[in-house]
């Protein structure tokens, strides 16, 4: 018998806490659906080797580049554990840019591990799900947090803190969130180091910087439960501010922010790793977020999406 799996997963955006949640404050990110991952997979009779078929590779998964060892090795464990001996072909199309702080990885991760379950009709829970997850993260990033593989595999935001179990609650704003692509890769790893520097240079103002950060991600986490988008609006400018002082922007984000304000955005800020990837926007209805979009595309963006938020996602 044929066998036929897909799976799918969304992108995900971190709205508040970039860099703080290193130093225990909280973050909040929710899944972005505007952004996808759908991976299938298929028994493959007639060939001595597991295939991928990707933009970024198509070929012999075995042969596939260093790049894709998170790949290679997750579908090798999902082979293991559940004895498929069988060769698969697997493909994957994303709409998720890589290297964005869009949990690209943790994303495709999640869509081939439902596939696979969805092929051979396996029952899939999500303490599962984010463990095949993880095996994926780890090699792609290290030490996770797995914030990506939640929020990615999510229907709700997540306000996580360091060392805590996540925390998910209702995204409940009557408001469009734009994300714009600056077509740089992020450079988180540049970006934390230089704030630890700042950190040793002058612990006292850098902290106090920190905790700000912490305190407008709850004052955010309020504000959604509220259904102010002033509110966090406010939220997402201040933030922006202190992470530009932290040195995490670069010209073409905070081109891109003042943009989107001048566009009619209620707030704006960069989200992720920073120096690099995306900036997010909040517009108070479809047709703003359209003409805000329109302009940072004007400015320089290579790729923007809209997201309703609250009733405007779940309706």
């Amino acid at each position: 018998m044929a066998i036929h799996g897909q799976g799918e997963s969304s992108g995900k955006v971190i709205l508040m806490g970039e860099h703080s949640v290193v130093y225990g404050e909280p973050a909040i990110a929710f899944p972005f659906y505007a952004t996808n991952v759908i991976a299938r997979l298929e028994d493959l009779d007639t060939s001595t080797t597991d295939q991928l078929v990707s933009s970024y590779y198509i070929g012999s998964l075995p042969d596939a580049p260093h790049a894709l060892k998170n790949i290679k090795l997750l579908i090798a464990s999902l082979k293991e554990q559940h004895h498929i001996l069988g060769n698969l072909r697997l493909t994957i199309e994303s709409t998720i840019p890589a290297e964005r702080g869009m949990g690209s990885s943790a994303a495709v991760a999640t869509a081939i591990t439902r596939a696979f379950y969805d092929a051979f009709s396996l029952p899939l829970s999500r303490e599962q799900l984010l463990t095949h997850v993880q095996i994926s993260e780890k090699i792609a990033h290290g030490n996770p947090s797995g914030l990506d593989a939640a929020a990615t595999s999510s229907l709700e935001p997540i306000y996580f803190t360091k060392g805590h179990p996540f925390d998910y609650f209702p995204l409940n704003i009557d408001a469009f969130l734009i994300v714009a692509d600056t077509g740089i890769k992020g450079q988180t790893r540049a970006a934390v180091k230089d704030v630890a520097h700042l950190f040793d240079v002058n612990p006292q103002e850098t902290g106090q910087k920190i905790q700000q950060l912490g305190y407008l991600t709850k004052q955010a986490k309020k504000a959604i439960i509220e259904n102010s988008p002033e509110k966090l609006a406010l939220a997402m400018n201040d933030s922006h501010i202190l992470l530009k002082s932290l040195t995490i922007s670069n010209d073409l984000l905070d081109t891109l922010i003042d943009t989107a304000r001048f566009a009619g955005a209620l707030g704006a800020k960069l989200t992720g790793g920073g120096r690099g990837g995306c900036m997010i926007a909040l517009a108070q209805t479809k047709t703003e977020a359209q003409e805000i979009s329109s302009a940072l595309l004007e400015a320089g963006a290579v790729s923007t999406w809209i997201q309703g938020l609250g009733v405007h996602t779940y309706a």
